[in-house]
């Protein structure tokens, strides 16, 4: 008949058997697996840089971005760069950080909150999830 026994969940105790053709099997699982990644959301990461001395409408303006981004749902890394020997304003830049995501609270969650890296201050914000009617 052409038919091959074909083992289906090896970990099931017996293990399950069935007598199918194999490439048709494969063929039913490489479409499933398609399916499968096809459903899966993808994450898309926007990046907005502050420096430690951002003028109120330069904040502004990216915080309107931001805002979008989220909207739209994204993930948002905004991060402070700090040059040269702006370093030695760490708290202005955790200020402004913070500030960025008391105005984001509405839009978006915080998902780690301020913590430097090297010359960069950097913080993750999601989306917060949209109930569907």
């Amino acid at each position: 008949m052409e038919l091959d026994l074909v083992e289906i969940s090896p970990k099931a105790d017996p293990p399950v058997c069935k007598i199918i053709d194999y490439n048709k099997f494969l063929y039913q699982q490489k479409k499933k697996q398609k399916e499968i990644k096809a459903k899966t959301q993808k994450v898309v990461v926007k990046e907005i840089r502050f420096g430690p001395n951002t003028d109120e409408h330069d904040f502004q303006f990216k915080l309107n971005h931001a805002k979008k981004f989220l909207q739209d749902g994204c993930k948002l890394k905004a991060f402070v760069f700090f040059k040269g020997r702006t370093i030695l304003f760490k708290e202005k830049g955790e200020i402004l950080l913070l500030r960025f995501a008391q105005e984001l609270e509405e839009y978006g969650k915080v998902e780690q909150m301020p913590k430097l890296e090297g010359k960069r201050m950097i913080m993750f914000l999601s989306p917060k999830t949209q109930k569907k009617q």
